[in-house]
């Protein structure tokens, strides 16, 4: 939740340098139109906020349909981030001592929180959960939105960040866990609120320490994504934004949050971003120096309204040497799935998850290195929702649906 920090400069072989590829290279400018139609997306700036840390927040819940109301009382103990959305801070509810973090927004009175509208829709293990909310004024009379959610200690930023400081890889069985666990994430959150997150992130990924579940945070840029509409396309952060994002497209589709999640495998598998860019158009130098010079088909499926095609042209970086060679071919073969320059070509979040370079997951046997069990990795629901029978197959694996039965796995099939 914390602005981008920029990550270590990784450099795969450079085949130009980066003047020679900017020259020809032209952006689409952002419309005044394209901004003003996405005005719900932000909460907001806040200048002069009162202080957080160790005041004590009161509210008041329930009342409903004859439920009573009551008391619930925040001790808030630290800021764990900040950034132009405001600040989330851990806070701990004095009648029941459980740990929350509390994000506080300044709301623009004119509209509706679109944050708020999404998080009441979704209901997931591998999405954070909104406990409920509600509003409190400061000393200037500003208003701000408090969103209560589960609090989880750990961000997958902070954990890359502790293994690059002692020098050491993330284990294999770590990058496979949580990014099959981002892709569940992002497979529900696509397909049933239809929501894209489009800000999806290592800093945006929480973990817990004790049972290593992941679960996909802060949906302050994330919107329903609607056939004809057009979108901003100055969204998400920059090391993980789409191609056709930085071309300009504003009718984009949840595609985009596949390519981010690429870019977070291929960061868990290097230990640094793969595509560093230190502006949009650095961004683009290097994502064509791993993938090559799109086509004129490839710019066109991306964006097309884009029609300056002068592009140098740079061959593709093999994908077996933008990696290590200890490297599995199946983790291979899925971060070139998914980082396609053609949107429609990239895999959906569900094939992802069925993926080969997943397979140890579902083993019988599968335990976390220290001998406990895996978090629920599943427990399907709604997600697999007109998913074909071969598809189910694969995700369900014969020992789980030995376990639990077919009657969930008949109920999704019956159309």
């Amino acid at each position: 939740m914390a602005t981008m920090p920029l990550g270590p400069s990784h450099q795969p072989p450079q085949p130009q340098t980066h003047s020679e590829i900017i020259k020809p290279l032209k952006l689409l400018p952002r419309r005044a139109s394209e901004m003003d139609s996405d005005k719900e997306m932000s909460a907001g700036v806040i200048e002069g906020n009162d202080a957080v840390t160790g005041h004590i927040i009161s509210t008041t819940i329930g009342g409903k349909n004859g439920e009573p109301k009551r008391t619930i009382s925040y001790m808030a103990e630290r800021v764990v981030g900040t950034g132009s959305f405001g600040i989330v801070f851990q806070a701990k509810c004095l009648e029941t001592g459980e740990t929350v973090a509390i994000k506080k927004v300044l709301q623009d009175r004119r509209y509706k929180n679109r944050e708020l509208q999404l998080m009441r829709l979704m209901d997931h293990p591998n999405v954070v959960s909104l406990k409920h909310c509600f509003f409190s004024t400061t000393s200037k009379d500003e208003l701000f939105l408090n969103l209560v959610m589960e609090y989880v200690p750990e961000t997958m930023y902070q954990v890359l960040k502790h293994y690059n400081s002692v020098n050491q890889r993330m284990p294999l069985i770590f990058v496979k866990l949580y990014t099959y666990q981002i892709f569940r994430g992002l497979a529900y959150i696509h397909s049933v609120p239809g929501v894209c997150h489009r800000d999806l992130k290592p800093q945006n990924l929480l973990v817990d320490p004790l049972t290593h579940q992941v679960k996909l945070c802060d949906f302050g840029s994330a919107k329903v994504l609607v056939k004809g509409e057009a979108n901003i396309s100055y969204i998400c952060s920059r090391y993980y934004r789409a191609p056709e994002l930085i071309f300009g497209a504003t009718e984009y589709t949840t595609s985009i949050d596949i390519w981010s999640a690429g870019c977070v495998l291929a960061e868990l598998l290097l230990g640094q971003p793969l595509f560093p860019g230190e502006n949009a158009v650095d961004q683009l130098v290097e994502i064509i120096k791993v993938l090559g010079t799109p086509t004129r088909e490839e710019i066109r499926c991306m964006n097309p309204n884009y029609t300056d095609f002068r592009f140098p042209q740079i061959k593709a970086h093999p994908w077996h040497k933008v990696f290590h060679k200890r490297m599995p071919p199946e983790g291979i073969d899925l971060a070139s799935r998914l980082l396609q320059y053609s949107p429609s070509l990239r895999c959906t979040a569900l094939e992802a998850c069925a993926h080969p370079f997943f397979d140890a997951l579902r083993e019988p046997n599968a335990r976390l290195p220290n001998g406990r069990p895996l978090p629920p990795l599943f427990n399907f629901k709604q997600e697999l929702q007109g998913a074909s029978p071969e598809l189910i197959n694969r995700l369900v694996p014969e020992h789980v649906r030995r376990q639990t039965g077919f009657s969930w796995y008949v109920n999704v099939n019956v159309e």
